[in-house]
């Protein structure tokens, strides 16, 4: 009798459990799957680059399921320039102590940028142990974060909570990884625009600065924007000291501001000297490490990462510009060397323009006073001097109706003080900045004379800036313009004086010229307006022959009500 096989029943169960198993992955997989397109998500829709490297650090200990997680940015020294760490009690981060600086598991990873997976990292030979009062930790897993052989830091992991790093977990932490390196070279590019902009707004605003006023402390103010925009802890500008291969330290803000301003040094071999001498921008990873090129900062302020840039305008280099970070602060990026070096640039050329301007002001200072002086000797002194003759030919006895001549030699010392008064007045300017009826008239005449083949002389009398308002100011000065252009296109005059006066509330501006005369009286239309405007503020316009010859436009109106309706003038 035949006996019954029994059905391979235990090779079935395995074919079940191992069916299951691989069931069992996919669904891992597929819920890896899912977390790291949620977390590739999160991490590219951030822009701002300490958001985007917090975020890559809890999306991974997420996807890998371990406790702690770390991501060290690589500077350029290879050292770690930042440590963003999660999963540790902010109150026990004092105790630990300071930041890892890349030794041990994490220097190997810098050294050699290749995944690194440990079920025991304190078997490891190249662990170096941890400090004092720092959390436990046994499962390492690190991967670098790179993007075309560009390593921008590298991601630590560590105490999976299923005892150790699968081969699933870090392909998920280097596709990851990957990821993020596109995601922080987004936010870097981000962030660096950003710069950009606020020193080409920062470089726009000094230069327009510089341009429309005088700026005393124009050096101080340059400091200052580059303090800030670089990020820096102290910004210096050096200049040179004459010819005797010195260097002054003119300015100086930020730590240690009060005890370098002022410092003179040597030139030779120093990072000063090298950016005026070479005319180039220059970058050290630290003031200490430069040994052919002195940092004399450091010798009042510790310092670590240092730019020279040269204030170079048209001509040679007129100083030097210097930022400096303190000791142990991550060094200056190209990106913010190449900006700065563009704002210093401009700042110099502005300089060299607002110094220029300067210079064309003193001239015209000088060209002015050349003509004052000239008027006073041609018109003042004259008249000094034949007051002097006629007093002495008085006092000799000489000379019969001495009393009409004396009365006659006042007057002519009064009309010279009054045009001594006016020259002074076209010399002064307001301390606020505004500019004074007197010198508004002033500047009219000028405008209108450069038309002219002969200069008008203008005096003044009375309060003139004082009880002349805006609106009235308008008023003169067209009334000014019109009776001097009139002068000149039809009176043929040679000579032609101008008086501002105020007597008694009323103000009166008198034009009179040697010219041909009025002749018949014809209202023109220029005539007409002049009486227009004068009539409207309740005051007169006349225009009547000089005592010999010429014309005399006379156009006075009240300052007030109360001389309205008082006396005429």
């Amino acid at each position: 009798m035949t006996q019954a096989i029994e059905p391979p029943r235990l090779h079935i169960e395995e074919l079940l459990e191992q069916l299951m198993d691989r069931a069992g992955e996919v669904v891992a997989a597929r819920d890896g799957l899912r977390k790291l397109l949620t977390a590739n998500d999160s991490i590219m829709g951030e822009l701002s680059l300490p958001s985007v490297l917090r975020r890559v650090v809890e999306s991974a200990c997420e996807l890998t399921d371990a406790r702690f997680g770390a991501l060290g940015v690589i500077a350029a020294d290879g050292s770690l320039e930042q440590f963003i760490h999660v999963g540790i009690d902010p109150a026990d981060v004092p105790a630990i102590g300071p930041l890892p600086k890349g030794h041990g598991l994490l220097g190997a990873l810098i050294a050699h940028p290749e995944p690194i997976n440990l079920t025991d990292l304190s078997a490891d030979p190249r662990s170096s142990g941890f400090p004092a009062h720092h959390p436990p930790m046994s499962s390492f897993l690190g991967v670098p974060i790179k993007l075309r052989d560009e390593v921008y830091g590298n991601l630590y992991l560590t105490e999976s909570k299923s005892g150790g790093f699968t081969k699933e977990d870090t392909e998920l932490a280097v596709s990851l990884a990957g990821t993020a390196a596109i995601a922080i070279e987004n936010a870097r590019l981000f962030r660096d625009s950003q710069r950009r902009q606020d020193w080409l707004e920062a470089s726009t605003s000094i230069t327009r600065r510089l341009l429309t006023k005088p700026v005393e402390n124009a050096l101080t103010d340059i400091a200052e924007q580059v303090l800030v925009l670089a990020g820096a802890d102290v910004v210096i500008v050096v200049l040179p000291v004459g010819d005797q291969k010195q260097l002054r330290i003119e300015v100086a803000t930020g730590a240690g501001a009060t005890d370098l301003a002022g410092r003179t040094y040597p030139d030779n071999g120093t990072l000063s000297q090298a950016a005026i001498e070479t005319g180039q921008a220059i970058r050290i990873a630290s003031a200490n490490s430069a040994q052919d090129l002195r940092v004399h900062i450091s010798d009042v302020v510790k310092v670590g990462p240092v730019i020279a840039l040269p204030l170079t305008g048209s001509g040679l280099p007129r100083g030097a510009l210097l930022a400096a970070r303190l000791t142990g602060s991550s060094a200056f990026s190209l990106a913010e060397l190449d900006m700065a070096a563009t704002f210093a640039g401009h700042a110099a050329v502005a300089l060299e323009l607002a110094d220029a301007r300067a210079v064309g002001d003193r001239l015209m200072l000088l060209e002015d006073r050349d003509r004052i002086a000239r008027d006073l000797h041609d018109h003042v002194i004259q008249r000094l001097f034949a007051a002097g003759l006629t007093v002495q030919s008085v006092l000799s006895g000489r000379i019969p109706d001495s009393a009409d001549r004396l009365s006659r030699v006042v007057d002519d010392i009064d009309e010279t003080i009054r045009q001594i008064r006016t020259s002074i007045f076209a010399l002064q300017t307001q301390p606020t900045g505004a500019v004074s009826v007197r010198a508004q008239l002033l500047k009219t005449l000028d405008e209108v004379a450069m038309t002219m083949d002969n200069d008008p002389r203008m005096r003044f009398s009375g309060a003139i800036d004082t009880l002349v308002e805006p609106e009235i100011l308008d008023d003169l000065q067209a009334v000014l313009r019109e009776s001097l252009t009139n002068a000149a296109r039809h009176a043929k005059a040679s000579s032609i004086e101008v008086e501002v006066r105020i007597v008694e509330g009323w103000l009166t501006l008198e034009v009179i010229d040697d010219g041909i005369g009025i002749g018949v009286p014809v209202r023109s239309s220029g005539l007409a307006n002049l009486e227009h405007r004068a009539l409207q503020r309740g005051g007169r316009f006349r225009a009547s022959p000089g005592p010999v010859c010429g014309t005399i436009l006379s156009w006075t109106i009240p300052l007030d009500s109360e001389s309205s309706q008082g006396r005429t003038p």
